[in-house]
C-alpha cells in the first residue's frame, strides 16, 4: 500500500510527554494508518515561489517510554504533498501563529488541515465563548478599572485569565479588588477576562470527552458543538466546572485524547482518522 503523509505543525518535540500527549498519540494512530509523519515547528514554514513549504523532520513514534521518538531523516516538504496537515502547536496565540494561519490558508483547498487555518483565527479560543454567556458564570471581559472594581465589589472571589494564555498559565484567584496587581496584568496582556470564582474547583473541572457528562453538560456541548461546526473547526475541547463552561474553547491543540484512552480504553485517535 502506497505511503501517506501527515504533516504536523507543533511545539518543539523535547515538550512532548507521551504519556498524555494528543499529538504523539494521533501521529501513533496515523502510523498504524499507514501514513509517515513529517513534524515541523512554526519557525520551520516558509512560502516560497507560491508554495507552503516546511523543513520537517521524518518521524517514527513508538510507544516505548525510552525510545518513543525517532528522527529517520529531514526534509523540505511541499505541503500539498501531505493528506493531511493537523495544527498542533501551543498558544499563544500570537503573531507568529496569526502568521502561519494565514500562510497555511492558502493551501487549505489542497489539503485537510486540522483544524482550519481560518477557522482558529475566527475561534479565539476565550473570546468566541461571548456567544456562550449564558452557559458561563459571571464574566466580564475588560481593561476598564471601573468596571473592573464594580465586578469585585459584586462577586467578591474573582478568578482573572489572560485572553491569549493557555493550560492554567497565569490565572489568578483575587479575593478583592488589587487596583496594582490588576493594572500589572492589563499592562501585560491588555483585556483580561475575570470570571466569578466557583468553590467546586476544588472538585476538579472537566475536559468533556474525558469524564462522563451530566444531561445539563450533554445539552450544552451538543450547543457549542454545533457552533463550532458552522465555523469550520473538526476538533475542540471545552471545560466545565459544576455545570458551568469556563470560558475555555480549545481549538489550537486541544489534549486529553491519550488520558481518556488510558481511562477507558476507547481510542479517539481511531475515531478521529475514519472521520477525516
Amino acid at each position: 500500500m502506497k505511503k501517506k503523509i501527515l504533516a504536523i505543525q507543533g511545539s518543539s518535540l523535547k515538550r512532548i510527554n507521551i504519556k498524555t500527549d494528543t499529538s504523539f498519540f494521533l501521529g501513533l494512530e496515523a502510523q498504524r494508518r499507514n501514513y509517515d509523519i513529517y513534524y515541523y515547528e512554526p519557525k520551520d514554514l516558509s512560502f516560497k515561489d507560491g508554495k507552503a513549504i516546511a523543513r520537517c523532520s521524518i518521524l517514527k513514534l513508538q510507544d516505548n517510554l525510552k525510545n518513543p521518538i525517532k528522527i529517520l531523516n529531514k526534509s523540505v516538504l511541499n505541503l500539498v504533498k501531505a493528506k493531511v496537515l493537523l495544527i498542533r502547536n501551543e498558544p499563544p496565540f500570537n503573531q507568529q501563529y496569526i502568521n502561519t494561519t494565514f500562510i497555511l490558508e492558502n493551501i487549505a483547498k489542497k489539503l485537510k488541515i486540522i483544524n482550519n487555518p481560518k477557522a482558529l483565527r475566527e475561534v479565539p479560543e476565550k473570546l468566541f465563548s461571548l456567544r456562550l454567556i449564558k452557559f458561563m458564570p459571571p464574566t466580564l471581559i475588560s481593561e476598564d478599572l471601573d468596571e473592573i472594581k464594580k465586578f469585585f465589589n459584586k462577586n467578591k472571589k474573582v478568578v482573572i485569565k489572560p485572553i491569549e494564555s493557555y493550560g492554567g498559565n497565569d490565572v489568578k484567584l483575587l479575593n478583592k479588588f488589587h487596583k496594582e496587581k490588576i493594572l500589572k496584568y492589563i499592562k501585560k496582556y491588555s483585556h483580561l477576562m475575570f470570571q466569578k470564582f466557583i468553590p467546586q474547583i476544588s472538585k476538579g473541572d472537566k475536559r468533556i470527552f474525558i469524564i462522563k457528562i451530566t444531561p445539563h453538560e450533554l445539552i450544552i456541548s451538543k450547543f457549542v458543538a454545533s457552533e463550532l461546526k458552522k465555523s469550520n473547526i473538526y476538533f475542540a475541547g471545552i471545560d466545565f466546572i459544576n455545570g458551568k463552561l469556563i470560558g475555555d474553547i480549545n481549538v489550537t491543540s486541544p489534549t486529553g485524547l491519550k488520558t481518556y484512552y488510558d481511562l477507558t480504553g476507547i481510542n479517539l485517535a481511531g475515531y478521529f482518522f475514519d472521520n477525516i
